[in-house]
Order: structure tokens, then C-alpha cells, then sequence
């Protein structure tokens, strides 16, 4: 894709983003879900090492902190704009289902694939707009919050990968996430790597192999 057809794309779907289609029938599709300060072009590597062959959709968050963008608003380290994160993840789901259609991969198997705030952002599509995912590999993840209607996520794969000396996603608030998906039905593995909110090794070992035995990617 040129870079005039990826900027007419990008306004037609509402969000910059970077599509690379699958190298092999029947691979998923990985959604790239960055930190905050990152941008559409952050996790491309790491999509392409967790599951190669498998096609990549990674859009940029349209929110600005500081001149960094994010996926949603938070009023404070650890402190959701819930509000903005309710309309955000309707936006990115809307996206992801145009994205879809325009690019013809099937949207029945869209794995997120995000770190801090973008993990933040897939656990909200899975609490908010559950028919978006078919799972999802949450890294540094925290609640982003908790709904009124707790979905229905009946057997859906989800690993969350943490650090025991995370900071910014504690161990307590790992755990609070992953009982609250698994109240859900969905399938919750925590992977805890001896790493504050960097990424280690063991993190992307264990995301490979989730991909790998859950999707065949």
C-alpha cells in the first residue's frame, strides 16, 4: 500500500494504522494496541515475531497526553477517564469491524495484542464489546473498568502477562483483572515474569506459544 492509499485508509477508517495481510490462508489477525507514547508502527516487530504469517492491524491512539498518544484518557497515573474509555473502545470496535471489511480478513479471528495502555484498551473491548475479539495476550495490563453487565466471554483464551515488580500494574490489580474476565467465562492464564513494565523474554515466550496452541498462529 502506497502512502497516499494508507492516509485515504486512515481517514476512511477513522484511525492512522498500519494493515500487513496474512502470509498464509487461514492465519489471524493480530491487533496491535500500543503504550502510551507509542504509535501505529511500535509493535509491528513484536507482532511479526509472536506469530509470523498471521496478518497485523495496528492503529494509533487518537488521544493526545502531552503530546503522546494513547488509546484513552486518564485523569491520573492509574486513573481512568471511564466516560472516555466507554466511547474510545466503541470507536476502536467500529474500527476494527470496518477494518475488517475493507482489507477481507475475517473478523471472527482478531487477536489483541497490547501493552500497558493498549492492554488496557483490548480488556475493554472484551468487557465492553465482547463480539470484537476471538481472544486476547494482555501485557502489563490493569482493570480498566468494571461494567454494569458483565459479558458473556464463555471460553475465550486470554493471557495476561505481568511483572512482579511492575509499578504501574501491581500484582493486586493484575489479579483483580484477571478474576474479573474469568467471572466472565473467558479462559485466563497470568504469567508473571520476574520484570517491572518492561517486556522480558518470558513474556514473549508465553505469548507465542498462547498463540500458537489457541490459534494456530
Amino acid at each position: 500500500m502506497s502512502v497516499d492509499d494508507a492516509a485515504v485508509a486512515s481517514q476512511r477508517l477513522g484511525f492512522a494504522h498500519v494493515f500487513e495481510p496474512a502470509a498464509r490462508a487461514g492465519a489471524p489477525t493480530l491487533l496491535l494496541l500500543h503504550g502510551t507514547g507509542g504509535d501505529e508502527h511500535d509493535l509491528l516487530p513484536l507482532g511479526r515475531g509472536l506469530a509470523p504469517g498471521a496478518a497485523l492491524l495496528s492503529p494509533r491512539g487518537r488521544v493526545l497526553e502531552r503530546g503522546m498518544p494513547r488509546f484513552f484518557r486518564r485523569l491520573a497515573e492509574g486513573v481512568f477517564d471511564v466516560p472516555d474509555l466507554i466511547r474510545r473502545s466503541a470507536e476502536l470496535a467500529d474500527f476494527v469491524s470496518r477494518a475488517a471489511g475493507d482489507y477481507g480478513f475475517d473478523a471472527g479471528r482478531v487477536i489483541a495484542v497490547g501493552f500497558s495502555n493498549g492492554a488496557n484498551i483490548a480488556a475493554g473491548l472484551l468487557l465492553l464489546h465482547p463480539g470484537t475479539l476471538a481472544g486476547a495476550v494482555l501485557f502489563r495490563p490493569m482493570v480498566p473498568l468494571v461494567p454494569e453487565v458483565v459479558p458473556d466471554l464463555d471460553g475465550l483464551p486470554v493471557l495476561i502477562a505481568a511483572g512482579l515488580g511492575d509499578p504501574v500494574a501491581p500484582p493486586p490489580e493484575v489479579e483483580r483483572l484477571a478474576a474479573l474476565l474469568r467471572r466472565a467465562g473467558a479462559r485466563v492464564t497470568v504469567r508473571w515474569a520476574d520484570a517491572g513494565h518492561e517486556l522480558s523474554s518470558a513474556d514473549l515466550a508465553a505469548a507465542r506459544a498462547t498463540l500458537a496452541a489457541e490459534f494456530g498462529a
